[in-house]
């Protein structure tokens, strides 16, 4: 058992926290005290009724749930502005000291990823902890979930190959799990089982994560130099975004992030939160505490915990290890979803997790900042929905308004808002109150960078630097309602039990962008929403309309948005007009410039030849003496019951004789895992007479013979 490590930093204590917690959470209490008496002065005005005591509860929270962002990027500005803050973990490292370092695994899970971009990302960071000269306390791991037959045969040869280039043999490992028990965080827990008591910290990484040897190496001496640390999360930006969209998701998250993570780390100290990659774990603590527990009942609700990095952390934080977010520390990279679509597929997953920590927001031992993280999270999402009820009600009660007040004509000091008879100061004065909260923390990213004009220079000039910042809210504000829809439906989804399913996660955008189809299916029923919607209320109530007009504008053109900020053409014509720059594309690291580099070269290459590509990674595994053996030394050794022998030599006379295509998933995936089948196929294919193998077969000889000259890699990249 690991000792008790120590509570809180020398840098910090309890009175001190104490203090910045109180400030804090009162500004977010008065801010929305504030906000809702000017929303409860307004409903009551003529006697308030039951709609309107629900719509005040709904606006308490949802102003709340703004006023706190809000205070996050207040406390950041002035944090930031004062020169930092002293109490950070990074700030325990001094300046030139030699760095202490220990043994580190850095983890990959991979499933059904593209395999050039998670290879080739390996091959950069391994390269950088090599131009470090640190290579020997740290060893890498792809943890692959793949079932796809394809990408399974690629990880091994790139795998292989990436060893052999780089001398990586005995510090780059690979390791197919044959069953993806419990998805990501179960593919962790079989590491550490197998694994773990190697190494006394682990990075966990995604498989769009980079990171460079320098930050690697500065996360590993922050965990040497503060042993009483468990986690420390980095902030990863956001990089080599091609479509608008994923540009434009980019520079927010560069642009804005600083300011709200040094507000975050102001308040949260040691009781950070953990994002699930890019960060670094003390491995004896973790394996010891953070073990996740089933939730009662069935999914989505309850079994088997999706989103699993919130509770680990609070799971570290209730024994006693402290949780850091390290927001200061540069070189952490990851991508974003190329598109709308795409990050709302990954929202649906992360939706359904999220609703999952309610049951441990009364968990017993946790901590109260922990709750507050898990409540926040679920927050992210229910929010929407509550939004959208808001909105509903304001509605309903602006028809009820309308029939029973506006047969009293209006006095020259009062004007309606939202269908209401109010005073124009105070409903004015509640407007101008939200969008403050909502836009000047905005505002102030933007003036903080365009003070320092060596800063502005890195997002293209201040000029380009102001546009590029109008145009992201301008169009985060279409988005805004568009999301809205979206989880609304994920939750609703959710409550009625309908769970999700494990997906590959889309990284890298298609030529075309999203087309008309995809998009018509995806947000036909939010454009007919705000049409009907719209023109009622246009036709009922004008005053409502107009209030509710920046909400309609995103769901009307929800589809031609999608489509044209999914578009990669149009996010490189707005790079070149030095729109939406970030420092990492305008001064990009030495690391990312490589990695875009090898990536480019790697899509030049030969593809399959075209009848042969769905089935081209057993087509490899059964044909190339190589890939063969490589694939069978790989493969655990089990022992198959007779029925199961008998089983597999019909399947693989049958792989012979008929070709794959009439083979299910599970089936080719059954002989790829079969060491004996696989060594069976790879003989009886070379020595059997060829009018006894499908016609699939000879053409895949005859074309392995021609590509025999060309690298294994490039038939895979």
């Amino acid at each position: 058992m690991s000792a008790m490590p120590i509570f809180f930093s020398d840098r910090m204590d309890a009175r001190r926290l104490n203090r910045r917690r109180f400030l804090f959470f009162s500004a977010i209490l008065v801010l929305t005290g504030l906000a809702s008496w000017f929303m409860a002065d307004l409903l009551w005005r003529n006697g308030i009724t039951g709609l309107e005591i629900a719509m005040l509860i709904l606006f308490v929270v949802l102003f709340a749930h703004i006023a706190t962002g809000f205070c996050c990027m207040l406390v950041g500005f002035y944090v930031v502005n004062r020169g930092g803050d002293s109490c950070r973990l990074t700030a325990t490292l001094t300046p030139g000291e030699e760095p202490k370092l220990a043994s580190t695994a850095v983890v990959m899970p991979i499933f059904n990823e593209d395999v050039s971009r998670v290879f080739e990302g390996l091959r950069v960071i391994f390269r950088s902890v090599q131009t470090a000269e640190k290579l020997e306390h740290i060893d890498f791991f792809i943890l692959s979930d793949s079932d796809r037959p394809n990408n399974w045969i690629q990880e091994e040869v790139a795998w292989a190959e990436l060893c052999k280039q780089v001398s990586g043999f005995g510090k780059i490992f690979y390791r197919k799990r044959r069953q993806p028990i419990n998805k990501k965080a179960g593919n962790v827990a079989d590491f550490l089982r197998r694994w773990g008591k190697n190494y006394r910290y682990m990075v966990v990484l995604d498989a769009d994560s980079i990171m460079t040897g320098k930050a690697l190496i500065e996360l590993i001496a922050l965990m040497e130099k503060n042993p009483h640390v468990g986690i420390t999360q980095t902030a990863p930006r956001l990089v080599l975004g091609e479509t608008l969209y994923a540009r434009m998701q980019a520079f927010a998250n560069r642009l804005y992030s600083p300011l709200f993570l040094a507000g975050i780390n102001y308040w949260q100290q040691h009781e950070g939160n953990y994002w699930g990659h890019n960060a670094i774990i003390r491995v004896q603590p973790f394996m010891e505490h953070c073990a996740l527990p089933a939730l009662p009942g069935s999914e989505p609700f309850g079994g088997r915990i999706l989103s699993h990095d919130f509770v680990e952390a609070a799971l570290m934080r209730k024994a006693g290890w402290a949780v850091w977010l390290a927001h200061d520390i540069e070189g952490s990279y990851e991508e974003s979803p190329p598109t709308l679509i795409d990050s709302a597929k990954r929202d649906r997953r992360w939706c359904q997790g999220n609703l999952q920590h309610t049951w441990l927001l009364t968990a017993k031992g946790f901590r109260a900042a922990n709750r507050f993280h898990l409540f926040m999270g679920v927050m992210a999402y229910v929010s929407s929905p509550l939004w959208l009820l808001f909105l509903l009600l304001g509605m309903f009660d602006a028809f009820r308004e309308n029939a029973v007040a506006w047969a009293v004509p209006p006095t020259p000091d009062t004007t309606s808002l939202f269908g209401y008879r109010v005073e124009l100061p105070e409903a004015f004065t509640l407007f101008l109150f939200t969008m403050l909260l909502l836009f000047l923390p905005k505002i102030a990213s933007v003036a903080a960078t365009l003070s320092n004009e060596a800063e502005a220079k890195k997002y293209g000039g201040r000029g380009r630097l102001a546009l590029s910042a109008l145009l992201e809210v301008l169009s985060s504000a279409l988005f805004a309602p568009v999301n809205m829809m979206f989880n609304t439906r994920f939750v609703l989804f959710t409550l009625l039990g309908q769970g999700v399913s494990w997906i590959t996660q889309q990284r890298r955008a298609d030529e075309d962008g999203t087309d008309w189809r995809e998009a018509i299916l995806t947000h036909g029923l939010q454009t007919v929403f705000g049409v009907v919607w719209g023109l009622s209320m246009f036709v009922l109530l004008p005053g409502f309309f107009w209030w509710l007009s920046p909400v309609l504008a995103g769901l009307v053109l929800s589809v031609p948005l999608s489509i044209f900020f999914s578009k990669a053409s149009v996010g490189l014509h707005a790079r070149e007009l030095g729109l939406f720059l970030t420092p990492e594309e305008t001064d990009p690291p030495r690391e990312l410039r490589q990695l875009g580099k090898n990536l480019d070269e790697c899509y030049r290459h030969l593809q399959p030849f075209e009848p042969l590509r769905a089935d081209y990674g057993l087509m490899q595994a059964v044909l190339d003496p190589y890939i063969n053996a490589m694939h069978v030394a790989l493969l655990r050794q089990r022992k198959a019951s007779e029925e199961a022998r008998e089983w597999f030599t019909l399947l693989r006379e049958r792989l012979l004789r008929e070709g794959p295509a009439g083979f299910s998933p599970k089936e080719k995936m059954a002989l790829l895992l079969d060491a004996e089948s696989m060594i069976w196929l790879h003989r009886e294919l070379w020595t059997c007479p060829a009018d006894v193998l499908a016609n699939w077969w000879r053409l895949a000889m005859r074309q392995y013979n021609v590509l025999t000259a060309t690298p294994t890699t490039a038939l895979y990249r």
